[in-house]
């Protein structure tokens, strides 16, 4: 009797113990302690993916914790790279090899002070690259040097299989330097608290030196003053009260730096009357802001793309990347950021994977602030061909800068003595879906036909973001199905900010005219000015629409008058085509008043009726320079006179400052080769294009700024007989299990 009740009191706390499971798993509560899941990628492993009514359930404010998960484990050994492909970059293994061929090299045996500016693949001949095959042997590995030797800049190549290195125009006799190493912008925010007299400025100021920071900046050329020497300016900024010193200038204090020697030449001390900033409201870290419980604000709750299937793209050997009727080469740059080459898609109805794109990438950053006084008119950034855009690129934060459904890439870079480094989760990849449609057609109820089509716009994004000194870059490149690419550049991060007396704008002077005193930018806070500023971003594109042997057209929309009694309407449209037959032809100012459509073709492939394949580059928002063309900066930054360029393609001529940008007199860019004007009329031609913001500051952008983008398209045109997704399939249901927050305890 005694065992019955045994049995029967663990058959109760069973059956209990069940009915409060089942109960927490299927009926809406509020957990004590929860952390939110969700995880559809088997439907089976929580019920709630079957659910539909997850916008009715009741549910708590979800608590947002104020620090991050712990990072995902790197699994990527890169010690165990091996090239696969003839563009991929170089290995960790094979920067070692440089580095060790150097070692032994005359140039570096001297005890002369020596520095690795770029390390990087000597890219093999276009047409060989263009013949090659997997499978087939290697093509020779070379790596492509420039290295700093006492006061001289060298070019070099490379050979790893016999460790021959060659030499080329060494030392290079032409203006400029090399792009700056990290080390050098690290020794440079040290260098002006060496000086006793910069130490003597800071402490008048009643700031202690351990509240200072200095950062280096670029300082163009201006004429003989700097020339043969290599120099940067440094400004400081104050940290006390906040980790965003950006918005706390020292106003007026400028450093002059010896680049090579890291000696002070000169410290300009002009804004001794300039108050430094307060700290107050230039918080930006999450889990540093108050968030105050009369904010009426509704909470947004997360939202990811979730794919139960897994994603539908490869990557094949670390660098070939595969997805839909697409496929692509990248690799991590430390001056581009990241490369694309070989773009290739596949046609559904010829079933051939055709040419579009040989090589893609950023070429140059143009960053000038529109302020011409003593600290500011040197302001005049390229942050490709100075600082490295690459070099500049940061960690993608998981979950914030790339959804979940992201895979990710490193760039194996080389540090100034040779020796490599890996900048992890560069590049981001992955499918984004925004509720957007592809294609749709619906029948009007007149016709009494039920057609209702519709089909998902998914694409696939290469992402990476930059953050050069205070701003942040966001640099997308997106593939869509139906052929079309769009390039996409996001500008975030932190206004650079000049101090000033004002903390009102009724405090500012006028003059008997009233009009305010100049002050080059918007008050922002009390103190605080942000100056107009401008962005340049220039795209080489080497397009190669179905083969090298391309032609420029530009399709220009002309007002035709009709004839008098020839028709009701007055006036008409028509399309003119006009073949570029020489680069001049190739340089285009966007102009609402001209419209036009930019085609790149290749006269030697035809449609089936007749039509010249083509891409055509889609212009959308965007902004040219105002600057005089004999500005100092101007004249550096010349590639941004046109919004458009076409050149013939030279293995040689790829950044648009300029190979060696720094302190450049401007005397090797873009519109220097272009003013050859060499033919280009079906030719292998590469097109830049320059996409431009005017960014007048404003309060919104303070302390952080929202992210404004822009971008361009690359579309193909009369490239495919017809509408390319014409088969794609619609979604379905049973194709999408409905995912809902699961709580399981923490």
């Amino acid at each position: 009797m005694e065992q019955k009740s045994f049995f029967r009191v663990i058959f109760l706390i069973v059956t209990a113990g069940f009915i409060i499971s089942f109960t927490s798993t299927y009926f809406s509560h509020t957990p004590s302690s929860t952390t939110v899941v969700l995880d559809c990628t088997d439907t089976s492993s929580s019920p709630l993916c079957a659910s539909r009514n997850f916008l009715f359930n009741k549910q708590q404010p979800r608590p947002i914790p104020k620090t991050d998960p712990k990072p995902k484990t790197k699994t990527h050994d890169h010690v165990s790279d091996t090239p696969n492909h003839p563009l991929d970059p170089l290995t960790l293994s094979e920067i070692n090899k440089v580095q060790s061929i150097l070692s032994s090299h005359a140039l570096f045996t001297s005890g002369t002070r020596h520095a690795l500016h770029t390390v990087v693949l000597e890219e093999p001949d276009k047409n060989l690259v263009r013949s090659w095959q997997k499978g087939n042997p290697l093509l020779p590995r070379k790596a492509f040097v420039i290295a700093r030797v006492g006061l001289d800049t060298h070019v070099l190549t490379v050979d790893l299989s016999s460790g021959l290195v060659e030499s080329v125009n060494s030392p290079v006799p032409v203006s400029g330097y090399p792009m700056m190493t990290i080390e050098e912008m690290n020794d440079v925010t040290s260098v002006p608290f060496s000086n006793a007299d910069f130490n003597r400025t800071i402490i008048s100021r009643g700031v202690n030196l351990t509240d200072v920071v200095c950062f280096p900046i670029a300082c163009g050329w201006y004429g003989k003053k700097e020339d043969n020497i290599r120099v940067i300016k440094s400004q400081c900024f104050v940290t006390q009260g906040t980790a965003n010193f950006y918005m706390r200038p020292i106003e007026g204090l400028t450093i002059l730096i010896d680049l090579d020697t890291r000696q002070v030449i000169e410290i300009s001390d002009k804004g001794r009357s300039i108050p430094i900033p307060g700290s107050t409201n230039t918080e930006y870290r999450f889990e540093n802001l108050v968030t105050t419980t009369t904010d009426k604000t509704r909470p947004l709750n997360p939202i990811s793309i979730e794919q139960p299937r897994g994603p539908s793209f490869v990557i094949e050997d670390n660098h070939l990347v595969k997805w839909a009727n697409w496929e692509f080469h990248l690799k991590p740059d430390p001056r581009a950021g990241l490369v694309l080459s070989q773009v290739r898609v596949h046609d559904p109805d010829t079933l051939e994977t055709r040419d579009v794109m040989y090589k893609g990438f950023v070429s140059e950053l143009f960053v000038p602030y529109m302020d011409p006084s003593d600290a500011w008119y040197f302001k005049t950034y390229m942050d490709a061909g100075e600082y490295g855009f690459g070099l500049q690129a940061m960690p993608l934060v998981p979950l914030n800068d790339c959804p979940r459904n992201a895979a990710y890439m490193d760039g194996v870079f080389a540090a100034a003595d040779g020796t490599p480094f890996v900048r992890e989760n560069m590049v981001c990849i992955f499918e984004s879906y925004a509720g957007d449609i592809a294609w749709r057609h619906s029948e009007s109820p007149i016709t009494d036909l039920p057609i209702r089509e519709a089909r998902p716009k998914v694409t696939l994004v290469v992402r990476m973001a930059a953050s050069v000194g205070n701003y942040d870059y966001i640099i997308d490149y997106e593939f869509q199905t139906d052929g079309l690419i769009k390039a996409k550049v996001g500008l975030s991060g932190i206004l650079m900010v000049k101090g000033t007396a004002y903390e009102n704008k009724n405090q500012v002077n006028k003059d008997k005219e009233g009009n305010e005193e100049e002050l080059y930018g918007t008050l922002l806070s009390e103190n605080v000015i942000g100056v107009i500023h401008d962005h340049y971003v220039t795209f080489y594109l080497d397009l190669d629409v179905d083969g090298p042997d391309n032609s420029f057209v530009k399709v220009n929309l002309k007002r035709q008058d009709t004839e008098p009694g020839e028709s009701p309407r007055k006036s008409y449209l028509k399309a003119v085509r006009n073949v570029a037959k020489t680069e001049k032809d190739g340089q285009i100012k966007i102009s609402l008043y001209d419209p036009s459509e930019f085609h790149v073709i290749n006269s030697g492939k035809t449609t089936r009726v007749g039509n010249p394949t083509g891409y055509k580059v889609v212009p959308r928002a965007t902004a040219a320079s105002l600057l005089d063309p004999d500005d100092p900066p101007q004249k550096r930054g010349a590639f941004t006179n046109n919004q458009i360029w076409v050149t013939p393609y030279n293995k040689s001529e790829q950044w648009a400052g300029g190979l060696f940008t720094y302190q450049s007199h401007g005397d090797d860019t873009l519109a220097v080769w272009s003013d050859r004007d060499r033919d280009i009329e079906n030719k292998d031609i590469v097109v830049w294009y320059t996409l431009g913001f005017h960014h007048i500051p404003c309060q919104e952008d303070f302390p952080i700024m929202p992210t404004v983008s822009s971008s361009f398209d690359l579309k193909p045109t009369n490239f495919f007989e017809h509408n390319p997704i014409l088969r794609a399939a619609p979604n379905f249901e049973h194709d999408l299990p409905v995912c809902e927050a699961q709580s399981v305890s923490s």
